[in-house]
C-alpha cells in the first residue's frame, strides 16, 4: 500500500491510497499526517486503518500516470546522511584535495567512525514532487544528482514509511572545503520527493530496495547507475536514533539515507536534463533541471 498526493480536476489536493493492484482510493484526511494519526487515535495500524477506510468505496476513475501528483507529504524539514556507502566516499575522497594528494580524508574518517554524517537538506518551501522544477545553482560548475531511499518518520523517530529523494549537489563546492556544504547542499528547488509513501508495514527488508537513476539529455540517456540498500554501511535505526539526539523532530520529517549512485567524474547537470529515480515497490520520482533564474549573484 502506497500513499499518494494529487491535485484533482478541481485543483484541489486530495490525499489517496494506491493499492499495489493500481487501484486509487481517495481519501478524507487533509496529509499523510493526519491519516497516521488517526490510525494511532484508532489504535491499530496504518496499513489496517487504510485498507479499512478503503475497503466499500470505489477507485477513482483516473490511471496514475494522468494524475498530477504533488509531494505524498509536505515534509517540514528533510533531512540527510552522507557517506554511507563506500561509493559516496570515494566519490567525495575523489572530489576533495586531500583525497587527490592520497591523504586520509573527512570522508574517511566519517566512514568508520560511530557518530554518522547528517545535515539538514531541505523545508518544505525548498522540496519539489514529481514532475517539478529542480534548479541549478548558479555558482557551482559541477553539479549531480543523489538519489536516495527517504525515511518517513514521525516525532518519535517511528519510520512509518519509504519514499524517494533527489538531493542535488555540488560537487566543486563541498570538494574545494567541507565547510561549504550547506551551501553545496541547500538552495532553491534542490531537493526533491515522491511520487509516494510506501508503508513500512508492507516492507519485509528494507534493505532489499533496488535503486536506478536514469538522466537524460535532449531525449538520450547519457547516465545509468543501480545500487541496492544492503550495499548500506549504516542502519536505518541508527541513523534515525542519532537525528533524534537532543534535536527536536517534527512529523512528517524525511530522513535521505545517502546515496550509492554517482555518475562519471567528468559529467555534471546541464540545464533541460531528466533525471528519473526508481525504488522498487515504491515508484519513479522523475523531475527537469533547469537554469535559476531572477538569481542574485554575489559581489
Amino acid at each position: 500500500m502506497r500513499i499518494i498526493s494529487y491535485l484533482n480536476e478541481k485543483s484541489v489536493p486530495v490525499l489517496a491510497a494506491l493499492t499495489n493492484e493500481g487501484r486509487i482510493y481517495s481519501l478524507p484526511q487533509k496529509d499523510f499526517f493526519e491519516l497516521a494519526q488517526q490510525a494511532k487515535d484508532h489504535n491499530t495500524s496504518l496499513l489496517h486503518f487504510v485498507e479499512s477506510a478503503i475497503y466499500n468505496l470505489d477507485p477513482v476513475s483516473q490511471s496514475l500516470e494522468n494524475l498530477s501528483l504533488l509531494v505524498p507529504i509536505e515534509a517540514p524539514e528533510v533531512w540527510a546522511a552522507g557517506v554511507t556507502y563506500e561509493r559516496s566516499r570515494d566519490a567525495r575522497n575523489f572530489e576533495s584535495i586531500d583525497g587527490i594528494n592520497g591523504l586520509t580524508t573527512v570522508y574517511d574518517k566519517v566512514y568508520d567512525a560511530k557518530r554518522p554524517e547528517l545535515f539538514l537538506k531541505s523545508t518544505a518551501a525548498r522540496t519539489v514532487g514529481p514532475n517539478d522544477k529542480l534548479y541549478l545553482r548558479s555558482d557551482s560548475k559541477w553539479q549531480i544528482p543523489e538519489p536516495e531511499l527517504g525515511l518517513v518518520i514521525n516525532s518519535e523517530g517511528e519510520i512509518l514509511g519509504y519514499t524517494i529523494g533527489n538531493d542535488l549537489s555540488c560537487r566543486d563546492i563541498e570538494g574545494e572545503n567541507p565547510l561549504y556544504l550547506p551551501q553545496a547542499k541547500i538552495w532553491r528547488n534542490s531537493c526533491s520527493i515522491g511520487p509516494a509513501i510506501l508503508l513500512s508495514e508492507e516492507v519485509r527488508d528494507p534493505y532489499q530496495f533496488e535503486i536506478t537513476c536514469r538522466i537524460y539529455r535532449n531525449g538520450e540517456k547519457v547516465v545509468e547507475g543501480s545500487a541496492n540498500t544492503r550495499q548500506l554501511k549504516r542502519k536505518f535505526d541508527e541513523l534515525v536514533s542519532y537525528l533524534l539526539q537532543d534535536n527536536q523532530i517534527f512529523n512528517g520529517t524525511v530522513l535521505l539515507t545517502g546515496t550509492c549512485i554517482v555518475p562519471p567524474n567528468e559529467f555534471t547537470l546541464a540545464d533541460g536534463d531528466q533525471i528519473e529515480i526508481a525504488i522498487s515497490d515504491i515508484g519513479v520520482l522523475q523531475n527537469t533541471v533547469h537554469l535559476a533564474k531572477n538569481v542574485v549573484h554575489h559581489l
